[in-house]
């Protein structure tokens, strides 16, 4: 036995013995995560918080398209299926109500620093909705120097015309849903997409001059291999994206129905699954991308690359981002939006949603307004999620915190790792042989109780 495979058999018996394949823990996208939000936040301190926004300050904006003409058995986002596009008309009405609720609201000289257009499926929206939607936008919100306008896309729910008018609205960035080429695990997830279709509609972005090419694809699917997973990986590296967010398959049937339609047995093991991840990891750090998180690969010259080198790298409910704004405004149903004082969430349901916005006021039914000890934990958490290191020096400045209090969060996450995370005066440092294990160290710094909550694997 080598050298390497002993290594590779201690650290999976150190894996073990700390619960990696057994946990489940949330992707803290947020903190606090979206089970604990409650009812103390309304449509009135929504409104608070808009008008508190300084004036000639940056945001970001979340626009949420809930329908899909096809409804994917393995995604668990909120969203509906629709053949017509009469709803989607509809809904585009009320977003449109919306932005003028918004504009009603937010001081004056406020301009964009991201537009992210996410679902669902945007490109659901005809070109004269598109045209619509972002002209009502910008005349509220316009974008300013460096801004992004990304828009997540479905390759087989655009053509040309949609295309066209997303990159003549001002579509700098596009995100393309790919999860994986291989045609028996897309028949088995409820998602046909051939990687001729994928490809043909990448080089149609690019034709469109939009620079920046993300993509999205998925590990621990049901019948994947590492030779598969490998097969589709150098398939998404022939199209160069920018960026690829590798995220891990959530298999949760109680949460989202249309899961019950996945055989769990075709389903990789968590030790599968973590051998799945390693395989792609591999392949994208052999074709010259930067890991970035736990689950981002970007392009040494990509945004996201600079940021993680610089140490501004954040977090949010789309994942990592090298956007700093304090403020995210979320547009539609569902959509979270988070402000320096707390988050916010829209109503879920398309009709109460809409019910809302018709009757004059935002559709806000629940959030967290921030108290206690919330910032500091979620900036910790936020930093081991992105950078793997907590700086001692920076929370002690940045928060209302004595050394002794930090010193012993630190202490306990250290011990509970003990091997697996190093503390030292700097602070407390994931290494790589500890990174599989991010998420359950940043819950040690979840004060919250996450007995109820049935959050996806660890791995």
């Amino acid at each position: 036995m080598t050298h390497l495979q002993v290594t590779r058999m201690t650290v999976h018996s150190q894996l073990t013995r700390l619960g990696l394949f057994d946990a489940r823990v949330p992707r803290y996208t947020s903190y606090p995560t979206a089970p604990h939000f409650g009812e103390a936040v309304n449509p009135a301190l929504f409104v608070d918080w808009i008008r508190a926004v300084p004036a000639g300050s940056e945001i970001s904006l979340y626009l949420h398209v809930p329908f899909c003409r096809r409804l994917c058995w393995f995604c668990a986002c909120r969203t509906q299926g629709t053949v017509s596009d009469d709803p989607v008309r509809a809904y585009a009405k009320v977003l449109k109500a919306e932005i003028a609720l918004l504009k009603a609201h937010l001081p004056a000289g406020v301009r964009l620093s991201r537009l992210h257009w996410g679902g669902g499926t945007p490109t659901m929206l005809q070109p004269d909705l598109i045209t619509e939607l972002a002209a009502a936008i910008f005349a509220v919100v316009p974008m300013g120097p460096g801004a992004e306008f990304s828009v997540e896309i479905d390759p087989m729910e655009v053509d040309a015309a949609r295309l066209d008018a997303l990159a003549a609205a001002g579509m700098n960035r596009a995100s393309i849903g790919v999860q994986d080429f291989d045609p028996e695990i897309q028949a088995t997830i409820g998602r046909e997409q051939p990687f001729e279709v994928t490809r043909d509609v990448a080089e149609m972005i690019r034709a469109r001059g939009v620079a920046s090419l993300n993509a999205d694809i998925l590990y621990g699917l049901p019948h994947q291999t590492n030779a598969r997973i490998t097969d589709s990986v150098q398939k998404l590296l022939a199209l160069s994206p920018d960026r690829v967010a590798l995220y891990g398959y959530a298999h949760v049937p109680w949460m989202s129905r249309r899961q019950q339609m996945i055989p769990s047995d075709a389903i990789p093991t968590p030790e599968e699954r973590l051998g799945l991840f390693e395989t792609a990891r591999l392949l994208f750090l052999a074709d010259g991308y930067d890991e970035i998180g736990i689950d981002h690969f970007a392009k040494p010259t990509d945004g996201m690359a600079k940021a993680a080198k610089a140490g501004t790298l954040r977090r949010n409910f789309q994942g990592y981002t090298d956007d700093t704004s304090p403020v995210l405004i979320g547009l539609g149903a569902s959509s979270i939006s988070r402000f320096p004082q707390g988050y916010a969430q829209n109503a879920s349901g398309t009709a109460d949603h809409t019910r809302a916005i018709r009757d004059g006021h935002f559709s806000t039914h629940r959030g967290h307004i921030f108290a206690g000890e919330d910032k500091m934990r979620g900036r910790i958490i936020e930093a081991l999620m992105s950078d793997f290191h907590v700086s001692r020096a920076e929370i002690l400045r940045d928060y209302d915190v004595t050394a002794e209090r930090l010193d012993g969060l630190l202490l306990a996450a250290a011990s509970a790792f003990d091997g697996m995370v190093t503390l030292d005066d700097s602070g407390l440092t994931i290494p790589q042989i500890g990174r599989p294990l991010t998420r359950m160290v940043a819950r040690m710094f979840d004060a919250y109780d996450h007995g109820k909550a049935k959050h996806s694997a660890a791995v």
